[in-house]
C-alpha cells in the first residue's frame, strides 16, 4: 500500500460523501439512523488519515473501506441518494 493508493481511496471516499444526500426528511427515523451511518463513515475516514499520518498505510487502507462501505450501505438501504452514480455507489 502507498501513500498515493491511500490518497486516491481517501479522495474517493470524500467525493462520495460529498454527493449523496439524504433521501428522507430531518427528524424521521430513517434521517437519524442515517445519522448514526454517516457518523460511522466520518469516524473511520478520520482514523484512515490518522492511520496514514502515523505511516499505518494498512490500517489505513482498512479504515477508509469501512468509511465507504458506510456510506455505500446507506445508498443501499436507500437512506441516501446516490445520483445513480455507479462508480462513487453499489446502486439498489
Amino acid at each position: 500500500m502507498t501513500e498515493e493508493k491511500l490518497l486516491h481511496y481517501l479522495d474517493l471516499t470524500k467525493r462520495a460523501r460529498a454527493k449523496a444526500t439524504p433521501i428522507h426528511p430531518e427528524g424521521t427515523p430513517e434521517a437519524k439512523q442515517l445519522e448514526i451511518m454517516m457518523r460511522m463513515a466520518d469516524d473511520y475516514a478520520s482514523d484512515a488519515r490518522h492511520f496514514m499520518d502515523n505511516g499505518d498505510y494498512v490500517r489505513a487502507f482498512g479504515a477508509i473501506n469501512y468509511a465507504h462501505a458506510w456510506i455505500d450501505a446507506s445508498v443501499k438501504l436507500r437512506l441516501l441518494d446516490g445520483h445513480d452514480d455507479d462508480v462513487l455507489f453499489t446502486l439498489p
